[in-house]
């Protein structure tokens, strides 16, 4: 029975009258319902869309009953052990999403099922207390103890370090994860009299602190043209995608809010999707100002948060909820519009099963509610902008800022010429420092953007060559003076930085490169008595911590504003009047098609930070390259000229939004195991294209075949190694996804794990290493 049958099954029977048999699916990688009996002491309550537990071999699982069958496919069917009586029931139209996933991301429908339920909300946990760790002498006494400590218990050093990092403790469960510090350890620090332990209320405040409310501002001419085309939208109540294109600074917020209280009024509900962790309270912030039932899924609440905000939005309590890629599947009903917000994001794109992207989730979920879509950015990915091309999408344009504010003027430095005059490297230009002292003399603030962290990328011996690199993966350490340790940023092996090389034993060893860590020590030693706050992975770490540093930066408590991609984008500070670009050019020699695409990107909204209050602004971006299309076009903030240039390198290599791509990586701990496997899935893809491309019927259309298939591969990964297992991969492009389909069910068999390698398949990789 289909899933939009009801959701009660009528008596059927199996050779016995009156008995009932359901579909569960699991949360395994295997695409397959099962068929179990139903005791007749749960035939009360059973439904579709239900948390069963079944057995499972030697296990029992947690699964979903997805539909009713008259005859089982087993022998015999064996009984469901138990049905779940609490809220948890998915309806008709989530199923449908998961179902879709499950077949666009080629996983398991229960492992597309379980994406949508938080695992709080399974287990049912409720909102009580969480342990919080907090040092329990002075820093300066505890990091006395650190000497000796590194020594006998690297571990237990390490959560140190994190604690004293870190503003107002941090979770004990955070931390382990961090330090890989277990409980003994904890106990241990405990007895040295080092750290404390306490238990506080995990309540969400920030949805329930009083907030000044606001009214809605005047819209703009641009403005008004992009509510209208909403607002009809809406009354329409007919599904539609809105590209809303609008220059930092140019009111898109605006939009989201009145569009919203437009969905409010006519009785339906929101969702807003944000790409950072960072910029949720200051969007919370902004929406709570406007509204009153606010709820927030995003993945720094603790369990029982996740779980008390999921029912609040179940029970219907919420109007509007708020939060990152996973809040797609918040279980709000009569849903009207969902706002993405700096669409582009590749965070809106998850890394393990299911690989779903949020954005192409959220249309499909709107389509199901006949609801609005709104994609709002500065710089459009490309597939959204083709789309808008093409008329899959309506754009609008907010080509100017509100308030009639002149877009910042920005500065190009060459450092080649930098290096030449200044007879040796200097990690900030002489424009940039100027411009640092002049701004900070008016007491206006500084914004320093470098989207590489810690001191320095790696450590080299210029006599011999020898390079530290990760023990596990094939990759350089990166060095974090503040801990003296050299740290994998992918599998968080951790060295002590040697002070001779250990193949050659010169003592003179070479610190290549630099990061945020090493530009904070570079701008205090330079503007001594100004206060540096640095925003990256590192340092942002304990409870509210976000919140905590981006208030004082509004209030003026700091002057210079040091960070990576996590501040570029999103944050409004009128007193902001300088922002610099330590380096453009760390994303450029990245091997990937998307890397022009990124720094074009990252460099127009890192810009967008300033000239957005009277003051105005001004940007300066050094870059050892500053020919190159993407520097310029940002630097003119020229998207149109960008996109033209960019989109025809990609037709040319049939890239998408050219094509679609699927990705197969393989991975296994032994080199010559994956590299077999993946020339043995190579070969069968081949045989396959070939015989697809060479098939009577083909699809043209405009002149393009869309029958057309292309295998890339195997080849090494960019990184061919992490966390001691060696990757290579497989690339395909087509048309349409159903060509993917067709060529991975015809290599199944080879598809299955073996000999230790597993194949991953990813659609849509947003990531190539």
């Amino acid at each position: 029975m289909s899933i939009e049958s009801c959701q009660r099954h009528p008596e059927s029977s199996s050779g016995r009258k009156g008995e009932q048999y359901v579909e569960v699916v699991l949360n395994i990688p295997i695409d397959k319902k099962f068929h179990y009996h139903v005791p007749a002491s749960m035939s009360e309550e059973i439904k579709i869309g239900k948390l069963v537990k079944v057995p499972f071999g030697k296990r029992q699982m947690i699964g979903y009953c997805v539909g009713f069958v008259d005859t089982p496919q087993v022998r015999v069917a064996k009984d469901i052990i138990k049905v779940f009586n609490h809220e948890l029931i998915l309806d008709k139209s989530m199923l449908s999403i998961t179902r879709w996933m499950a077949d666009h991301y080629f996983c398991g429908w229960g492992e597309a099922l379980d994406a949508v339920l938080p695992s709080s909300v399974r287990k049912g946990l409720r909102s009580k207390s969480i342990q919080i760790v907090e040092l329990a002498k002075d820093k300066e006494d505890v990091k006395t103890e650190l000497t000796n400590l590194r020594k006998r218990s690297p571990k237990q050093a390490r959560a140190l370090e994190i604690l004293l990092d870190a503003e107002g403790g941090i979770t004990r469960r955070d931390l382990e994860d961090l330090s890989g510090c277990g409980s003994s350890g904890f106990s241990r620090l405990a007895q040295l009299g080092l750290v404390k332990f306490t238990k506080i209320p995990t309540i969400e405040a920030i949805t329930q602190e009083h907030i000044t409310k606001s009214q809605h501002l005047t819209p703009t001419d641009e403005q008004k043209i992009a509510l209208d085309l909403a607002r009809n939208k809406l009354a329409e109540e007919r599904f539609g995608v809105i590209l809303l294109q609008g220059i930092t600074g140019s009111g898109k917020t605006e939009v989201y809010l009145q569009t919203i209280q437009e969905a409010i009024r006519r009785g339906r509900k929101a969702i807003v999707l944000v790409p950072e962790i960072a910029l949720t309270p200051q969007t919370i912030w902004r929406f709570k100002a406007r509204f009153d039932n606010i709820a927030v899924l995003h993945s720094n609440l603790s369990g029982g948060q996740h779980h008390q905000q999921w029912q609040t939005i179940k029970e219907g309590k919420a109007d509007v909820v708020i939060g990152a890629r996973s809040a797609v599947f918040a279980p709000l009903n009569n849903l009207g519009v969902i706002i993405i917000d700096e669409e582009h994001e590749n965070t809106y794109k998850q890394d393990n099963v299911p690989r779903y992207h949020a954005r192409d989730v959220a249309i499909m979920r709107a389509r199901h509610a006949n609801a609005l879509v709104i994609l709002g950015t500065a710089t459009p990915s490309l597939e959204s902008f083709c789309n808008a091309q093409i008329g899959n999408y309506e754009r609008v344009v907010l080509h100017k800022r509100v308030e009639g504010r002149p877009l910042p003027p920005v500065d190009v430095v060459d450092m080649r010429q930098e290096l030449h005059e200044r007879k040796g490297y200097h990690y900030m230009s002489r424009l940039l420092e100027k411009c640092m002292e002049q701004t900070l003399a008016r007491r206006e603030q500084v914004i320093l953007f470098l989207n590489r962290r810690g001191f320095t990328p790696f450590i080299t011996c210029k006599r011999c060559g020898f390079v530290l690199k990760c023990k596990r993966c094939d990759i350089a350490l990166n060095y974090h003076k503040k801990i003296s340790r050299a740290i994998c940023h992918y599998c968080h092996y951790e060295a002590t930085a040697p002070e001779q090389c250990p193949e050659c034993g010169n003592t003179a060893l070479k610190h290549f490169g630099f990061g945020t860590e090493k530009i904070e020590d570079e701008v205090k030693k330079k503007f001594p008595g100004h206060n540096v706050l640095r925003m990256d992975s590192d340092t942002m770490r304990g409870r509210n911590v976000y919140d905590k540093a981006l208030s004082s930066f509004r209030r003026g408590d700091v002057d210079i504003l040091l960070g990576t991609q996590m501040i570029a984008k999103g944050f409004d500070f009128p007193n902001v009047t300088l922002v610099g670009i330590v380096s453009a050019d760390t994303m450029l020699n990245i091997p990937d098609f998307r890397a022009s695409e990124r720094t074009f990107q990252l460099l127009a909204q890192a810009s967008g930070r300033t000239g957005r209050g009277p003051k105005g602004g001004r940007v300066v971006i050094q870059s050892f390259n500053p020919a190159q299309y993407s520097i310029v076009c940002a630097a003119t903030h020229d998207y149109k000229k960008f996109a033209s240039r960019e989109l025809e390198y990609r037709k040319q290599l049939n890239y998408p939004p050219y094509s679609k791509l699927l990705m197969i990586l393989f991975r296994g701990s032994k080199l010559e195991a994956v590299k077999e496997r993946s020339f043995i899935v190579a070969e069968r893809l081949r045989n396959f294209a070939k015989s697809f491309v060479e098939t009577p019927a083909r699809q043209m259309v405009g002149g393009q075949d869309f029958a057309s298939l292309q295998v890339l591969g195997p080849a090494p990964s960019p990184i061919t190694r992490i966390k001691n297992k060696f990757r290579w991969h497989i690339l395909a492009k087509a048309q349409i996804y159903e060509t993917f389909q067709k060529m991975l069910e015809d290599a199944k068999d080879e598809l299955r794990p073996s000999k230790g390698v597993q194949a991953i398949i990813d659609v849509d990789p947003v990531m190539m290493l």
